[in-house]
C-alpha cells in the first residue's frame, strides 16, 4: 500500500491534497484543532454565517479518529504532507477491511491480500475519494470493516462490539453516503445468510440487527440536526430526480480492467471523462476465465450477499441522479468496486483453476478484447493508448498464469499486486495537470506571511473564484490576497466566507453567496442597501468590520466614493487583486455583543458565546432586537427566564420582539443543535443495547456455545488434488 502511494506521489506530489481536501477538509482540521487546544468545542460560530453551523457540515464532530486528526493538524505546517499521511493511514485501514471481508467469505489469504491492495487504487476511490472527498474515504474504510465484522458476528465468529464500533464510525464521519451504504450492506448480509443457512440464520441475524440498531441509535445525533435544519438549507429537497449528471451507464461501470479507460457520461468535464473513474483492477475481468464455475455453482448460496451488494450498487450508479440528499450516483462506484473485488477474489481464492489453461487463456483474451471495444467506443481518440493497455493486461495475465503453474500462488499474487504500482503511476501521470486542483498553498506559514494581516474583526470577501486565471492560482498571485473555500481557516483568519455543502438557502439568496464563498457582482450593492424591515444595511446587521473586494469583479470600486461610514484603505503589495474597505470608527463586531439592530429598545450585551447571547433590555413602548445570528433551527429565547417567541428578519436574522414596559430585563438567546436531547437519549440507549448484547455474547461463550447456529464453515474449500490449481492460482 505504501509503495502504491509513493508511486502516485511520484506522478503528482499533491495528488492527495486536491479539490475538497485543500479547500474544505484540511481547513476544518486546522480550525477545530486550534479550537480544541483553546478548550472550545465550536458547534456554532455566528460570525462565519452560512458555513458556521458545524452540525450541518462534514466535520465529524462525534467521530473520535477525526477529532484526533483535528487535534494534530495545527502542529503540521504543510497541509499536503499531513493530508497524504492521514489518507495513507485510511487507505491501509480500507485495504485491511477488504482483506477481512474476503477472509470472512472463505478466500485464501493471498487473493484476499490482492483485493485489499487493489481497492485503494480503484479509479473513483483514487481520483475522488482519496484525492478530494476525505469523508467518503474515511467513512468507506470504517464501513468495510463493519461488513467483515457483521459477517463474523452473524456466523458466530466474533462479537457485537466490533459491529457497533465500525458502524458508528462509518455513520459519525458526518457524510451520508457511508451510512446509507452500510445499511444496504447489512441488508445484503442478512439476505445472504438467510439464503445460505435458512432458518438457522434467524437468531444470529436478530442479534446482528440489534447491534446495527444500537449503532444507528448512537449515531443518530450526527445527522438529526441537519435533518431538522433541512427546511432552511440547500439540501432541503426530498425529491427524486434523474438529471443524468454523474450517472454512469452500466456498460461503463463494467469496463473495469483496462487501465486506459476513460468512460463516457456527463460530468463537469463534458461527456468523455479525463479520469479513469470506472477502473477497478487490471485482473478483475480476465480472472473470470480462471474460475471453476461448476465448483462455484455448488457453493453459490454462500456468496449471495456479495453478489447482491454489487448488483444494488451497479443499479445505483445508473441513477436516479438525485435521491433527496443523495446526489451524483458515480459516488457509489467505490462500492461497486468493493463488491466486485470481493466477489472475484473470493471466487479465485476458493474456485480458481488453471486446468485447461490454453482454453482459459483464449477466454481471457476474448474478455480483454471486449474491454478494449467498450473502452475504444467510449473514447475513440486514444485508440493507440487503449491498444497498448490491452496488450499490457494480456501480458500480465499470461505472466500470472505462468507463475501460478510453475512457482505457486504466492508468486502469482505477488505479480498481480506489483503490477498495480506502475499502473497507478501512469494513470495519475497521464492526467496531469489534474483538472480538480485548486492549487491552494500547502505551507501555512508561508501563506500567513504573504497574506494581509487582517487579524482583528470579521472580514467579508466579495468576489468570484471563477474569475481567477491559471496564473493567479499561486501564493505570488491571487492566493496571497484572496480566500475561497476554507482557506481563511488555514490562515487562522476570521472570514465570513467558507466552504459549505449545506448552506442556508435564504442567506445565500440574499447575499448571492455560493458553496465556496464566491458571490455575484450585485453583492456589493446588496451589502449597503437598506434592509426593508430595519432600514439598516446588511453590513451593519451582520456586524462586518472589513470588506475585501476582488478587483477582477469590481475594477473601479476603489476609484469611487466609499459607502457612508466606510473608507478604502491601502494594503501595500496586494493592490493587483483587492480593494479593502474598513469602518471609519474601527471594528464594531466586539462593541455590543451580536446586537445588529435595536429598534425602540435599549440593549446592552452582558455575555456572548457562539451559542448564546445574554442582553439587558428595556423598552417603554415595545421594540425589536435583531441579532447578527443566522436563523438556524435550534434557537430558544427567554426573557427573565420565561420563554418567548422569536422571528427572523429577511428569513435570515434572528429577531426578538420586546414587550412594552420591559425594564432592565435579562434576554437570553440560546442555540442548541435541533434534536440534541433525542440524540443524546438515543446514544445512551444504543450504548446500553450493545452492552446487553456483549453480555449475552460473553455468557454464551462461557456456557460453551460458540454462537454458530448451523451452516457450513467459512474456511476455504480444499482444492481437488487432480486439478492443476493445487499448487498454483487459487
Amino acid at each position: 500500500m505504501t509503495l502504491g502511494y509513493i508511486a502516485v506521489l511520484l506522478a503528482n506530489a499533491r495528488h492527495f491534497y486536491t479539490d475538497d481536501s485543500e479547500s474544505q477538509y484540511t481547513g476544518l482540521w486546522v480550525f477545530f484543532g486550534r479550537a480544541f487546544r483553546d478548550g472550545q468545542f465550536p458547534f456554532l460560530l455566528p460570525q462565519q454565517w452560512m458555513s458556521g453551523n458545524y452540525t450541518n457540515e462534514e466535520a465529524g464532530l462525534f467521530n473520535p479518529p477525526q477529532l484526533l486528526i483535528d487535534l494534530i493538524a495545527p502542529s503540521v505546517p504543510n497541509l499536503a504532507v499531513y493530508a497524504t499521511i492521514v489518507k495513507l493511514i485510511f487507505a491501509i485501514i480500507a485495504g485491511l477491511g477488504v482483506y477481512r471481508v474476503c477472509l470472512a467469505y472463505g478466500s485464501r489469504p493471498e487473493w484476499a491480500a490482492a483485493a485489499g491492495v487493489a481497492f485503494p487504487f480503484t479509479g473513483f476511490f483514487l481520483f475522488f475519494d482519496s484525492a478530494s472527498w476525505f469523508t467518503a474515504m474515511s467513512g468507506t474504510a470504517w464501513m468495510i470493516h463493519a461488513w467483515a465484522s457483521s459477517v463474523r458476528y452473524a456466523r458466530g465468529k466474533g462479537g457485537p462490539i466490533p459491529v457497533f464500533v465500525y458502524l458508528y464510525l462509518a455513520i459519525s464521519v458526518q457524510y451520508v453516503f457511508p451510512a446509507v451504504e452500510a445499511a444496504i450492506m447489512l441488508v445484503a448480509v442478512a439476505v445472504g445468510e438467510l439464503v445460505w443457512r435458512g432458518r438457522a440464520a434467524w437468531a444470529p441475524l436478530a442479534r446482528l440487527t440489534a447491534a446495527a440498531a444500537a449503532a444507528g441509535a448512537a449515531g443518530l445525533i450526527t445527522f438529526l440536526p441537519s435533518m431538522l435544519s433541512a427546511k432552511v438549507s440547500w439540501r432541503g429537497t426530498s425529491q427524486i430526480n434523474n438529471d443524468q449528471f454523474l450517472t454512469v451507464p452500466w456498460s461503463e461501470s463494467l469496463n473495469a480492467s483496462l487501465p486506459s479507460t476513460l468512460p463516457a457520461f456527463n460530468s463537469w468535464w463534458g461527456y468523455i471523462q479525463p479520469l479513469p473513474m470506472v477502473y477497478i483492477a487490471w485482473f478483475l475481468i480476465p480472472a473470470l476465465a480462471f474460475v471453476d464455475w461448476r465448483a462455484a455453482k455448488a457453493q453459490w448460496k454462500e456468496l449471495t450477499s456479495i453478489a447482491l451488494f454489487a448488483a444494488v450498487m451497479l443499479m445505483w450508479t445508473a441513477g436516479p441522479g438525485t435521491i433527496g440528499p443523495l446526489r451524483w450516483p458515480a459516488r457509489v462506484l467505490p462500492m461497486l468496486a468493493l463488491g466486485l473485488l470481493v466477489l472475484v477474489c473470493v471466487l479465485l481464492g476458493r474456485f480458481g483453476t488453471v486446468q485447461s489453461w490454453r482454453n482459459r487463456g483464449i477466454a481471457a483474451g476474448v474478455l480483454i478484447l471486449l474491454l478494449w471495444v467498450r473502452t475504444f467506443s467510449a473514447d475513440p481518440h486514444d485508440v493507440l493508448w487503449h491498444v497498448l493497455s490491452a496488450l499490457v493486461v494480456g501480458a500480465l495475465v499470461a505472466g500470472v498464469v505462468w507463475l501460478g503453474r510453475t512457482r505457486g500462488t504466492a508468486a502469482a499474487v505477488a505479480l498481480t499486486i506489483v503490477a498495480m504500482l506502475p499502473i497507478a503511476y501512469f494513470q495519475v501521470r497521464s492526467v496531469q495537470p489534474t483538472p480538480m486542483s485548486w492549487n491552494l498553498p500547502a505551507d501555512r506559514e508561508e501563506a500567513k506571511a504573504a497574506f494581509p494581516k487582517f487579524t482583528t474583526g470579521t472580514t467579508l470577501q466579495l468576489g468570484d473564484r471563477g474569475l481567477l486565471q491559471p496564473a493567479d492560482k499561486s501564493l505570488e498571485g491571487a492566493y496571497g490576497s484572496l480566500v475561497w473555500g476554507n482557506y481563511a481557516k488555514d490562515l487562522e483568519l476570521d472570514y465570513v466566507n467558507g466552504y459549505t455543502p449545506n448552506g442556508h438557502f435564504y442567506f445565500g439568496e440574499m447575499l448571492c453567496m455560493r458553496w465556496d464563498g464566491s458571490t455575484c457582482p450585485d453583492s456589493y450593492k446588496r451589502m449597503f442597501a437598506p434592509e426593508p424591515t430595519t432600514g439598516r444595511p446588511l453590513a451593519d446587521l451582520m456586524l462586518i468590520d472589513r470588506i475585501v473586494l476582488q478587483k477582477a469583479m469590481f475594477p473601479e470600486a476603489g476609484n469611487e466614493p466609499a459607502p457612508e461610514g466606510w473608507h478604502f484603505t491601502p494594503v501595500p503589495g496586494h493592490e493587483k487583486y483587492i480593494w479593502v474597505l474598513e469602518r471609519d470608527g474601527g471594528p464594531i463586531s466586539t462593541v455590543n455583543g451580536r446586537i445588529g439592530d435595536a429598534h425602540n429598545v435599549d440593549a446592552t450585551s452582558l455575555s456572548e458565546s457562539g451559542t448564546s447571547s445574554v442582553v439587558r433590555v428595556s423598552s417603554e413602548t415595545g421594540g425589536r432586537i435583531t441579532f447578527a445570528r443566522l436563523g438556524w433551527p435550534g434557537y430558544r429565547v427567554t426573557l427573565n427566564g420565561k420563554t418567548i417567541p422569536f422571528t427572523t428578519v429577511a428569513k435570515s436574522f434572528v429577531a426578538v420582539d420586546i414587550p412594552a414596559g420591559t425594564k432592565a430585563a435579562e434576554l437570553e438567546v440560546t442555540w442548541r443543535p435541533p434534536g440534541w436531547k433525542i440524540g443524546i437519549g438515543a446514544a445512551a440507549a444504543g450504548l446500553i443495547g450493545i452492552g446487553v448484547l456483549q453480555w449475552l455474547y460473553l455468557r454464551s461463550r462461557r456456557d460453551g456455545d460458540d454462537g454458530d447456529d448451523g451452516g457450513d464453515d467459512t474456511g476455504p474449500i480444499t482444492p481437488d488434488p487432480k486439478r492443476e490449481l493445487a499448487e498454483s492460482v487459487s
